[in-house]
């Protein structure tokens, strides 16, 4: 009897030990979205739901948010989205060749609860929000490429201007500049800390250098 009561006890073992592991001990990888991480995510140190707001603000918002305009560009509403960082994603991650943003998308927070940020705005989220329908995107203010938080005070809806071609919407524009900074960071031509609180400040700052990049990585 006791014979068998330890063969059980040792069949048990595993399955506590995989238990504590996923309490306050370890580092959870879970995503919202069960989204399947790249292979290469495994050997960077990373907390996925980490996040430091540049300004610590109410989630949700109070009152309504409203965007305010920067060289003819909306930009979100700093007391609704102020952006925030991953202190995780260092720059020595960045510059890494094997680190995929997919890393961190879709893991603090789900699709649907960035959808909530349309509400906080006052926006209807489109019907037909897709290809070269696309009129919204929900975007990270501070980039995943640059280190950016995937959480809801770095999330803001990013519309229009209707009537253009798809690479002319301002959240087309706005990856040119995502683009341009982040291979300014890989290439140690700016500092991480001073691209990601520029892009939050106001993201139209870098749009001359950026315009050659037409919304692809820039060579």
């Amino acid at each position: 009897m006791k014979g068998h009561q330890f063969a059980h006890a040792a069949a048990l073992l595993p399955l506590a030990i995989g238990l504590a592991m996923n309490g306050s001990g370890a580092v959870s990888r879970s995503s919202p979205t069960n989204q399947r991480e790249p292979e290469s995510c495994s050997q960077f140190e990373l907390d996925v739901t980490a996040s430091e707001p540049l300004t610590k603000v109410d989630i949700p918002p109070p009152r309504t948010c409203v965007t305010r305009m920067s060289n003819g560009f909306p930009l979100p509403d700093p007391a609704c989205t102020p952006g925030a960082i991953n202190p995780t994603v260092t720059a020595d991650v960045l510059q890494n060749p094997s680190f995929r943003t997919g890393c961190l998308r879709g893991h603090a927070t789900s699709e649907q609860q960035k959808s909530r940020t349309y509400s906080w705005y006052k926006l209807e989220h489109p019907a037909n929000n897709q290809g070269a329908s696309q009129a919204c995107e929900l975007d990270h203010l501070i980039s995943l490429e640059l280190g950016g938080a995937d959480t809801l005070d770095n999330i803001w809806p990013q519309c229009g201007p209707s009537g253009v071609a798809l690479s002319e919407r301002y959240f087309k524009r706005k990856d040119a500049v995502e683009n341009y900074l982040a291979k300014q960071v890989k290439e140690h031509k700016i500092d991480l800390s001073a691209a990601q609180r520029g892009i939050a400040s106001d993201w139209t700052q870098y749009l001359a250098e950026s315009e050659g990049c037409n919304g692809e990585a820039c060579e």
